[in-house]
């Protein structure tokens, strides 16, 4: 039996939170009694991402090791690991280009009419983790279990590449431990599937916690700036869809219907990670290998997200227009490639992208007390960036899966389904 989509439970627990927010917004603007309450709708979402974090750095590492495992030799990871990476980066130049470039045509920060905030303001966000030493020297755990028990994907990523190339080489002498994590892999699958039954409630709380303490008003007064960002997300999604056209063909239409789940879930918690499990049940449906996708997605996770970086740098020079801070084209694309390296490995979690702005913003010497101008509304963009990180993600390892024949055909898909029901 087909499960239920939980699409329209999700869309329509979305609006329902923006709804009961907007009515305790406008009943108790301003209060403490409206602080408490969004503090006491956000503990339903807290507790569900809470739920996500505990289950990812398992699922990461016993999916992509049984990838890498199943893959057989090191030639062949290398292999689609090399292509994934090629993806990856031209994808990372393609996002922070658009943020750049519509930055500086739409000139969005040059015409605030708001007052800014004092140069000297803190925003106490720790930004010395993000320079290039730091993140050479972070990309290989001093021990899994701590990079488990701190969900460092980038981490868990480094250290399931080892052990699943190990296994690989071991033939047969492995088989017994790869089927252990094989079994583990999908426990963790089991235990992700009862999580996401809270999935609309976390929306809904998420939804109803930030608009009571925002209100909708905040909107209007930096709907240029997100109408801006919004559409810069919009051409983006545009290039990944033609992007994935060239490769799978009318297929990414059916691929973009599979990943709506994910993608609202995405949209709505402000997480990337939230979707992660969902995103590899929708790849399973279109055919994505399971050795493939388990491969592919987690890489994603640490390389690929296309919307936090597309936003680092249209955040970082509408700081800079608002203050009026002139950043010659040669300093912006050391800027971009600058990006390119710090953004890598940052958490699919909420407001990650503005430690990297923030960093960014110091070795520019561009005001960090920017980040305050944009701190309100935040949340509102954090959640169309994280559903670009869902597309993304999705569209990659569906295009490298095609590249290495990867992707069964619905037969093949309905007999393996058969045989498991019986």
């Amino acid at each position: 039996m087909k499960k239920k989509s939980m699409t329209p439970l999700i869309f329509v627990a979305m609006l329902a939170g923006i709804a009961v927010g907007y009515g305790c917004h406008e009943t108790w603007a301003g209060s403490k009694f409206a602080t408490e309450l969004a503090g006491y709708f956000s503990i339903f979402t807290d507790v569900f991402l809470r739920l996500i974090k505990m289950i990812i750095a398992l699922l990461v590492f016993s999916t992509l090791t049984i990838g890498i495992a199943h893959l057989g030799d090191t030639k062949t990871v290398g292999r689609i690991g090399v292509k994934a990476m090629g993806w990856f980066i031209i994808a990372s130049l393609v996002s922070l280009s658009i943020g750049m470039l519509l930055s500086n045509a739409l000139q969005l920060g040059a015409h605030l009419n708001l007052p800014l905030p004092e140069v000297g303001t803190a925003t106490n966000l720790k930004t010395a983790a993000f320079s290039l030493k730091e993140f050479v020297n972070h990309l290989v755990p001093k021990s899994p279990m701590e990079a488990m028990a701190n969900n460092e994907i980038l981490q868990i990523v480094v250290f399931s590449l080892f052990f699943g190339s190990a296994l690989a080489a071991m033939g047969e002498t492995g088989k017994k431990l790869t089927s252990v994590i094989d079994e583990l892999s999908h426990v963790m699958l089991t235990i992700t599937g009862s999580i996401m039954k809270m999935a609309p409630v976390a929306v809904f709380a998420a939804m109803a916690s930030v608009v009571t303490t925002q209100g909708l008003g905040v909107l209007v007064t930096f709907a240029k700036f997100m109408a801006g960002f919004y559409a810069g997300l919009g051409i983006l999604w545009t290039l990944l869809i033609f992007a994935g056209f060239l490769f799978l063909g009318k297929s990414i239409f059916h691929l973009m219907s599979l990943i709506r789940e994910p993608f609202l879930l995405a949209f709505s918690t402000a997480s990337s990670e939230a979707a992660y499990p969902k995103i590899l049940d929708a790849l399973d449906k279109f055919g994505v290998k399971r050795k493939i996708s388990s491969f592919v997605l987690p890489m994603g996770y640490s390389f690929n997200l296309d919307g936090s970086m597309m936003y680092c740098t249209f955040a970082v020079l509408f700081i800079a227009q608002a203050y009026g801070i002139e950043l010659s084209t040669s300093t912006q694309i050391t800027m971009l490639l600058l990006l390119m390296v710090t953004s890598k490995g940052m958490a699919g979690v909420p407001r990650a992208s503005l430690v990297v702005i923030a960093a960014t913003l110091n070795q520019f010497n561009i005001p960090e007390a920017g980040l305050l101008l944009i701190m309100g509304v935040d949340q509102f963009l954090d959640m169309g960036r994280s559903a670009t990180n869902a597309v993304g993600n999705s569209i990659a390892a569906a295009v490298i899966a095609k590249w290495e024949n990867g992707i069964e055909t619905p037969v093949h898909l309905e007999a393996v389904a058969t045989k498991k029901a019986a």
